[in-house]
């Protein structure tokens, strides 16, 4: 892959779904795929799955297909998620214990290693996985001390920027933020912000307007 060319964002989404798939193929013991199936599972065009892996490589044999595990290897590769990464959450309430208890994260190498809070009578107090909420005054410190690599923001919205600054202190660049704010980062930090309602907003439109309900 050409390090200069930008991929777009659209891509990097499917190739995680691709990967999902390719898991459950190898699951049910497939050894090979073909573009047509995989893009079936994954309801996208054969065109579009051949496009979204020509952006890094050539995979796959013409007439044959890919290699199930070969193409699942390097798709993690390029993810990277072919290693483990350190996550510590900001905001240990209904949702972030939720995220906290969610089994899925470790299982794809993502591991919560620090919780913090600011409510006192959660402070101190051991959670799932084996975790004790600290002060968000002692976020920095922890934060290094526990090699976090990316930064969860689960605050009321009044709270997020504040809290990325926080990351951002701690050099912790990059943040999946699920307060219901955008949050304003320098050029040297990413952002994933995942907006619940935003997503209710888009099924009722299309409730509205292409179903006609």
């Amino acid at each position: 892959m050409n390090k200069s060319m930008k991929i777009p964002k659209a891509t990097i989404t499917r190739l995680s779904l691709y990967c999902r798939q390719l898991e459950l193929l190898e699951f049910d013991g497939y050894r090979m795929v073909s573009s047509e199936k995989l893009a079936w599972l994954c309801q996208v065009n054969p065109a579009q799955v051949r496009k979204d892996l020509g952006y890094f490589g050539e995979f796959g044999v013409r007439g044959v297909g890919y290699d199930v595990r070969d193409l699942m290897f390097e798709i993690k590769k390029i993810l990277a998620v072919n290693r483990d990464w350190n996550m510590g959450i900001v905001g240990v309430g209904n949702l972030g214990s939720a995220l906290l208890q969610n089994q899925n994260f470790p299982a794809r190498g993502f591991y919560f290693v620090a919780a913090f809070d600011s409510d006192a009578e959660k402070i101190g107090k051991r959670i799932f996985p084996g975790l004790v909420i600290r002060d968000i005054k002692e976020l920095k410190t922890a934060v290094q001390d526990s090699e976090v690599e990316i930064g969860v923001i689960t605050t009321p919205a009044s709270e997020a920027q504040s809290i990325a600054d926080l990351f951002l202190d701690a050099n912790v660049n990059a943040i999946l933020n699920f307060s219901p704010t955008q949050i304003h980062v320098p050029d040297c930090c990413l952002v994933e912000n995942i907006d619940f309602t935003i997503k209710l907003d888009v099924l009722t439109y299309k409730l509205k307007h292409e179903l006609q309900i």
